[in-house]
C-alpha cells in the first residue's frame, strides 16, 4: 500500500498570444520535473477548461490558480469550473501573487531592462473590476517598494484607473530623471506589448518562467497535498 499523490492543474487566464501560451506551457514542464504529470487549463480566451480537464481526471487533484492577484477569476470562474467538473477531491491553493518571490522577480527583471537605484519604478497590472484583485495588486507594489527602497505607483493596462501611461507622466512630472516600469504580468501578450509605447525610460519583460515562479507553484502544491485529511491510496498485488 503506497500512498498516491494528488494530480497538478495549473490554471491560468489564456491568451491568443503564442508566447503567453508558450510560457504557460514551459511552465507546466518545469513544475512536472518537479512533482510529477502537471495539466494545464485556463478560465478565458481558449481551452481546455478546467471543466474540462477534471472531467477527464480521477483522484485527488490540486488546483494551483496561476494569477498573480485573487480577483474574479480566482474567486468566481475557478470554483464554478471546479463545480462543472464532477470531481469532489480537488484542493484549490491561494493564486500565486502577491508574494515576495514575485516581488524579486519583477526587480531581477527591472535590473534586465537597465534600472539602476535612483531610477523610479511604477507597477502596470492589467486591471480588475474586484477590489479583491486590486488591493493585491497594491500589496504587490508595497512589496516591490521595500526592495528597491523607493515609493512604487501601480498603474493599471486595461481596467481602472489611473491608467499606466498617465502614472508615467505624473512621476517624471514630479521630477524623476528616469522612469522604469515593472510589469505585473505572468506571461507576454497583448496587454505587455501595449507598455512598449507609453514613453517610459524601460519596460521590463514580464515575469515569465524563471526558477522563483517555479519554486512557488511547487509550494503552492506541496503545502496543499500535504494539507489532504485523507491520502489516497492504491493496493498492488493480490
Amino acid at each position: 500500500m503506497s500512498r498516491v499523490d494528488p494530480s497538478l492543474l495549473l490554471v491560468a487566464h489564456g491568451t491568443r498570444n503564442p508566447r503567453g501560451v508558450d510560457m504557460i506551457a514551459a511552465l507546466a514542464d518545469a513544475v512536472a520535473s518537479r512533482v510529477g504529470p502537471t495539466r494545464v487549463a485556463f478560465v478565458d480566451v481558449l481551452g481546455p477548461s478546467p471543466s474540462e480537464v477534471l472531467r477527464d481526471t480521477t483522484g485527488p487533484t490540486v488546483l494551483v490558480p496561476a494569477f498573480l492577484a485573487s480577483g474574479y477569476h480566482v474567486h468566481t470562474d475557478v470554483p464554478r469550473e471546479v463545480a462543472a467538473g464532477g470531481n469532489d477531491a480537488v484542493t484549490v491553493t491561494p493564486a500565486l501573487g502577491p508574494d515576495p518571490a514575485l516581488a524579486r522577480m519583477l526587480v531581477y527583471r527591472l535590473r534586465q531592462a537597465g534600472w539602476t537605484r535612483g531610477d523610479a519604478v511604477v507597477l502596470a497590472a492589467a486591471g480588475s473590476s474586484d477590489p479583491r484583485a486590486r488591493r493585491d495588486v497594491y500589496v504587490a507594489a508595497r512589496m516591490l517598494s521595500a526592495i528597491v527602497r523607493t515609493p512604487v505607483r501601480v498603474g493599471w493596462i486595461a481596467t481602472g484607473e489611473p491608467r499606466i501611461a498617465q502614472v508615467v507622466d505624473e512621476v517624471r512630472a514630479e521630477g524623476a530623471h528616469r522612469v522604469f516600469v515593472a510589469s505585473y504580468l505572468l506571461a507576454d501578450g497583448l496587454f505587455h506589448r501595449r507598455l512598449l509605447d507609453i514613453g517610459a525610460d524601460g519596460v521590463a519583460a514580464p515575469i515569465g518562467v524563471a526558477a522563483p515562479v517555479v519554486d512557488l507553484v511547487v509550494r503552492r502544491y506541496r503545502a496543499a497535498a500535504a494539507g489532504l485529511s485523507t491520502p489516497a491510496v492504491v493496493h498492488r498485488g493480490a
